[in-house]
């Protein structure tokens, strides 16, 4: 696939009915999607328009903790030559969190700092709202008017409305282990479609080990991926991310003179918690 044009850096700030918000900046690591093209050619269907009455979705990406949704959401991004934004939410999070925030600047003077959610708006990027389940119905109320026709959030500090830009895409992640809070339907039918990003085939998997763990001798990288894919099978939770932690561990306890199959043995022991012998 054609990489895109790389992006105009956003401003840093920009002004709305009066009042100068600043921005926070966008991510910007090399997000890459390796397998799996069916839940990236989902997210795509459900960010683009057909008609210039319609809008676009609002996905959430369900899956195991460490299988990749936060990457496959920035990849997504990264394909429209859009700037990324990663909020990352907590059992904290606040409906200001997700707006606006006034700070005290030089000379006693308020300055209000826009989080990733408005900065993403403004700037016509795309928001990635990771871990969206561990988030109070509370907080997700102060989204809805942006999660459908309105497109816009309201920030009571800052005494404003704020519109999204026409290219603002949104995604958030959930984890399919647990809720911290049980979200009602008013919220779900907002988040629309649900697109499962189950663990990848062996071949996949050993790909992505191989491009974040290319240090990694190719042998300790089949090991890892050949436990990881016995687990997937046992409905274990041993994760991508669990097998890239395994690798660059290994490696590095090979570095300072650790036998490779002592090495993985101990990596297995310490990251999981587990005799890789047992299994």
């Amino acid at each position: 696939m054609r990489e895109p044009a790389p992006a105009s850096s956003p401003p840093t700030s920009l002004v709305v009915s009066g009042v100068e918000l600043h921005l926070t900046r966008p991510v910007e690591l090399p997000f890459e999607w390796i397998g799996q093209v069916e839940p990236l050619h989902q997210l795509q269907a459900a960010w683009s328009l057909v008609d210039e009455r319609d809008f676009p979705l609002n996905p959430r990406l369900v899956g195991h903790p460490g299988s990749g949704k936060t990457t496959l959401a920035c990849a997504a991004a990264r394909q429209l030559g859009r700037p990324v934004y990663v909020f990352q939410v907590t059992m904290d999070t606040r409906p200001e969190d997700l707006v606006v925030t006034p700070v005290i600047a030089a000379g006693n003077t308020i300055r209000y700092m826009a989080s990733s959610v408005v900065s993403a708006m403004l700037t016509g990027g795309v928001l990635v709202l990771d871990e969206g389940n561990r988030m109070s119905e509370r907080s997700w109320a102060s989204l809805v008017p942006l999660l459908d026709r309105r497109r816009y959030v309201e920030s009571i500090v800052a005494g404003v409305r704020i519109p999204a830009h026409p290219d603002f895409r949104f995604v958030t992640t959930m984890n399919e282990d647990a809720s911290t809070f049980d979200l009602p339907e008013y919220i779900h039918s907002r988040l629309q479609p649900r697109i499962f990003v189950d663990f990848p085939e062996a071949d996949d998997e050993l790909r992505i080990l191989k491009a974040q763990v290319p240090f990694a001798p190719d042998d300790v990288a089949r090991y890892v991926v050949e436990r990881l894919q016995a687990a997937h099978a046992d409905d274990l939770p041993w994760s991508v991310r669990d097998g890239i932690n395994l690798g660059r561990y290994a490696a590095k306890l090979m570095r300072r003179g650790v036998a490779q199959e002592e090495a993985l043995k101990l990596a297995f022991r310490r990251i999981l918690d587990v005799d890789p012998d047992a299994r």
